[in-house]
């Protein structure tokens, strides 16, 4: 079978021979003793000897995969940790233990993550002391070298799990009181050097249909870090997520977006990341996710991300305009049983409330138009902002709408001038005498010439304009846009 198809249980139904390897002193006596009581035992069975003596039995596990280096006995421990950790993730704690703190737990999972010979030797040499190019090392860049993906699938998410579980620093001090500081160094290599890893994997996956999904599942679980972070968008990580915020149909499809979008909302919460989704399509592809989505830890996860970024930049104007106050109304009115989407589709509810008022002040309008930044930004199609605002208008003599006048004579921005001419339409509309003035103003001709522009946009937005300064106030109401 192609071992890049091999499955936990297909390795654990081996026959290891782990009295040879004692007889040829690769374990000792005492680790025999624990793999004899721990091999093909009931789950329940294991489940009590970790309880028990867990720490023991990490360091067995981790002193065989640094010093046995035949590939199926390698694959078998990594699923006997792989097992360990998918029945109970919290025995990754086991890997930090007291007992262990002279050991490099870190190192067999990360040297295993490496495919080629170079990056191997570099990496050995980097995290193994006393390290020499022994038979020993060049066997393991030899196995290495072959990629075999069970190998590297199995020491990434283990490794990301170990990683997550560490006791945190802080001033160099581990929580149960022991100096840290060498260690604190050397676990922020470890973390580069798998960022570097995943996101080779997110860009030419080793394996065509698990590399992604296998990347994703570690970051959902590494991006809780700072560091892990700063890695990811120092190494352009961020766009390589984008393509995978997409509507999912099937359950594979929908845990890779829940873990992809579950690692925006992470980087939601650190400013050089939130810079790249401002200027990604971020934004509009998690709108469309969360329109479609009936998945509740899809949806959450979504808009929680939704509230984090409300506040960022331009974010909260972006949300309005893809028209997401309508997609909160309707996900609220669906029965959730989370009561933090609950929670969090309110607050999001409330803080796109504001936005609209802002985005729709007279004040926000003069600005745009001043500058000459025309935009379908929300206030332009909203009848409460005309009805509300049209007397503004009538300013410094009538001064914001002798601008659009001007830009409807002087822009070469076919989006700038649909907006004008759709901005004077809703000015005539909503002014009792807007006709008249408008006819005042000159700005029949001009708006006539736009008729013949180029720009459907442009023409459709003339054309409405010309009806109601024809019919005038009474009959156009009547004219949608």
């Amino acid at each position: 079978m192609d071992r890049a198809e091999l499955s936990t249980e297909q390795v654990l139904k081996r026959d290891i021979p782990w009295e040879t390897y004692m007889t040829t002193k690769l374990i000792s006596g005492t680790g025999l003793q624990l793999l004899r009581r721990y091999d093909n035992r009931a789950e329940s069975v294991r489940a009590q000897l970790l309880d028990d003596d867990g720490p023991a039995y990490v360091q067995v596990f981790v002193n065989i995969l640094r010093d046995i280096f035949k590939e199926e006995t390698v694959e078998y421990v990594l699923a006997l940790i792989d097992e360990m950790l998918t029945a109970n993730p919290k025995r990754a704690r086991l890997f930090h233990d007291k007992s262990l703190a002279n050991e490099d737990t870190y190192e067999p999972f990360l040297i295993a993550c490496f495919a080629s010979i170079f990056d191997i030797m570099l990496k050995i040499c980097t995290y193994a002391t006393g390290c020499d190019l022994s038979s020993k090392v060049l066997v393991t860049m030899w196995l290495l070298w072959k990629g075999n993906w069970f190998i590297q699938e199995k020491s990434c998410k283990i490794l990301a799990l170990i990683v997550s579980a560490r006791p945190k620093t802080q001033d160099g001090v581990v929580a149960n009181g022991e100096n840290s500081k060498k260690k604190g160094t050397a676990i922020n290599d470890v973390l580069k050097e798998l960022v570097e890893w995943l996101c080779t994997q997110l860009k030419k996956p080793s394996h065509p249909a698990c590399g992604i999904p296998t990347a994703i599942n570690c970051l959902a679980s590494l991006l809780k870090e700072p560091v892990v972070r700063s890695s990811f968008v120092q190494a352009d990580g961020v766009k390589l997520l984008i393509p995978l915020i997409t509507p999912a149909s099937t359950q594979q499809s929908i845990q890779l977006l829940y873990e992809t979008c579950l690692c925006v909302w992470l980087l939601s919460y650190y400013e050089p990341a939130i810079e790249y989704l401002a200027t990604s399509r971020a934004l509009p592809r998690l709108v469309d996710v969360v329109r479609s989505s009936t998945k509740e830890k899809v949806v959450r996860v979504v808009v929680l991300t939704f509230r984090n970024l409300l506040s960022k930049g331009t974010f909260g104007a972006q949300m309005v305009d893809l028209g997401l106050p309508q997609i909160v109304q309707s996900l609220k009115a669906q029965a959730w049983s989370d009561e933090d989407l609950l929670e969090a589709l309110n607050h999001l509810e409330d803080g796109l409330k504001d936005n609209i008022k802002k985005l729709s002040s007279f004040d926000k309008y003069k600005q745009e138009v001043l500058l000459g930044h025309l935009d379908w930004s929300p206030m332009h199609k909203d009848p409460l902002f005309w009805r509300d605002n049209v007397s503004c208008f009538e300013e410094n003599d009538f001064q914001v709408l002798r601008v659009l006048i001007t830009i409807m004579e002087t822009s070469s921005d076919p989006r700038a001038l649909a907006v004008a001419c759709f901005d004077l339409s809703q000015f005539i509309q909503h002014h009792p005498a807007g006709r008249v003035i408008v006819n005042d103003l000159k700005a029949k001709e001009r708006v006539m010439k736009l008729m013949n522009h180029d720009s459907a946009e442009v023409t459709k937005n003339a054309l409405l304009c010309i009806q109601r300064l024809f019919l005038g106030a009474k009959y156009a109401s009547f004219l949608q846009a």
